[in-house]
């Protein structure tokens, strides 16, 4: 286990002065804090919408094609597919742009959006309308607490399930609480996209294929494969409870890359937080943290958790374990501790 450490992680540094593009943005936007956004944008529009809609003309054939589309697919879905899919967490909880220019809003939505494989409204209606509301709680559509957290088997049990099934019940979580204006806006956004799936089969068959339903596919698994690792050690005591139902990863590289996304249980407790507030919030909660022993982990992140949650290696996960305020006593208490975190609850309706 270590020891907490100094924060590394992103956390707001205003410059000096700002540039005319930067300048032009701040007219627009709703907190200069998200000029990063409006470049990550920038770029997906000098890279992966272009060449994305190139690709469902015939000017490129054959073995060009694919050579197009493997620059697209390693920009757009390796380079860009985490900051982008963050980054509309991010603006779900806080709009970018301000009300008068919300159309701008609209656009991320509806027409930049089907590039990486989300179909419009579809997440912020899950996240915000649902998955905030219930705190991966029974009625959740998305709960991980009747899986077994650390088997393969049960993750794809829980991926094949919200592939097949997390719109109907998701649908059916708003509609029974007569949330009108959130179930027309995912029916909208998800049979829009299967529309388009359609029609631009009739256009370019393998372009529908490759770029708009593979990385759908592709966009559902990383979506549940990180909500998953998100909450994957839920307290069987306490499962209502934030600090252990959720954990934090700091200082780490992909922090800096998705904005402060490892700071997740931060975000359940103070969800219309700004991403670079996350170091501050969790320096505050420390003794708090160490009181409910919440799981903190240094210099990992979801995709590290998700691997030795799969191979059950507990004593990695525990090296990288920060012991706050030396609440775990021993680190066979903290792998015992990990290891309770991830069993199934078995006296659910939905196990």
């Amino acid at each position: 286990m270590k020891q907490l450490s100094v924060l590394a992680d992103p956390v707001y540094h205003q410059p000096e002065s700002f540039s005319w593009y930067q300048r032009f943005w701040m007219k627009y936007i709703n907190d200069k804090r998200d000029l990063s956004f409006v470049q990550l944008l920038t770029w997906i529009h000098l890279s992966v919408i272009p060449l994305g809609i190139i690709l469902f003309f015939p000017v490129l054939q054959g073995g060009w094609w694919w050579l197009a589309y493997g620059i697209w697919f390693f920009i757009g879905h390796i380079k860009l597919r985490g900051p982008f899919g963050l980054m509309l967490h991010n603006i779900s909880h806080r709009r970018l742009f301000r009300k008068k220019y919300n159309w701008l809003n609209k656009y991320i939505t509806w027409f930049v959006c089907p590039f990486f494989g989300h179909t419009p409204e579809t997440y912020f209606v899950h996240h915000v309308g649902m998955h905030h509301e219930e705190n991966n709680m029974e009625d959740d559509a998305s709960t991980t607490l009747p899986y077994q957290r650390d088997s393969v088997t049960d993750f794809l049990k829980y991926y094949f399930n919200f592939l097949f099934l997390g719109f109907r019940d998701t649908f059916m979580y708003m509609f029974t609480r007569k949330k009108k204006k959130y179930y027309t806006r995912l029916t909208a956004g998800e049979i829009s996209f299967y529309l388009l799936c359609i029609l631009m089969c009739f256009v370019n068959l393998k372009a529908a294929i490759w770029v708009l339903i593979i990385p759908f596919v592709l966009s559902r698994l990383v979506m549940m494969l990180g909500n998953w690792t998100q909450h994957a050690f839920v307290d069987p005591n306490e499962p209502e409870n934030m600090y252990r139902n959720c954990y934090t990863c700091i200082n780490t590289s992909y922090n800096t890359k998705c904005w402060n996304d490892g700071y997740h249980l931060m975000h359940h407790l103070r969800p219309g937080a700004h991403y670079t507030e996350m170091p501050t919030l969790f320096t505050k909660e420390k003794d708090k943290l160490a009181t409910e022993k919440s799981l903190v982990f240094e210099g990992i992140h979801y995709l590290h958790l998700f691997y030795y949650l799969m191979t059950k290696k507990y004593d990695k996960m525990a090296e990288h374990l920060v012991n706050i305020n030396n609440s775990f006593s021993s680190q066979e208490e903290a792998i015992s501790i990990l290891k309770q975190r991830t069993s199934r609850f078995t006296n659910l309706r939905a196990a």
